[in-house]
């Protein structure tokens, strides 16, 4: 409990003079917080021995210093790697299938939504969602049933709702 009073302490002293060096060693306020949170939370883990340093402070000052130095080097690496090799090809909308499909399935109760994205889109077997869901497989068989007769009407619903605007 004394750890835990000290260490309160001591980061309501010190925090706000660390984030407020790292900020000017970052140039980002929301990163500083970030890197000061984190390098807090590794002084918590070895609490018992950092309080007993001369200046605690330090210690979790060079950390958060390291920490924002890392950071620069992995968004200079994934830089690099983009300028080597370019930008990621662009992602294609989803289908008009696929829309509907969603729309569709969130219109299902939750339970035959579940049953039916688990086997048909998570490939798992009847037995292995009873297990998950805690109920009988006849109980899985007839969610699966009734939601894909529900999802077929749905489906039917929107592709007339389509047509008629055509």
């Amino acid at each position: 409990m004394a750890d835990e009073a000290g260490f309160a302490d001591f980061y309501r002293a010190a925090y706000p003079g660390l984030v407020a060096e790292l900020y000017a060693y970052t140039g980002s306020l929301a990163e500083a917080q970030e890197v000061a949170q984190e390098a807090f939370t590794r002084a918590w883990a070895r609490w018992r021995r950092i309080s007993a340093y001369d200046q605690p402070r330090a210690w979790v000052a060079r950390v958060g210093y390291r920490l924002a130095v890392s950071r620069w080097r992995r968004a200079r690496s994934a830089l690099t790697g983009q300028l080597r090799h370019g930008p990621p090809p662009p992602v294609a909308p989803p289908g008009e299938n696929s829309v509907a499909l969603v729309a569709a399935l969130s219109r299902l109760p939750e339970p035959q939504r579940r049953a039916i994205v688990l086997h048909h889109m998570g490939g798992y077997p009847v037995a292995e969602i009873a297990a998950r869901e805690g109920v009988a497989e006849g109980t899985v068989k007839a969610r699966l049933s009734r939601g894909r007769q529900r999802l077929a009407e749905l489906l039917d619903d929107g592709e007339r709702e389509e047509a008629g605007r055509v």
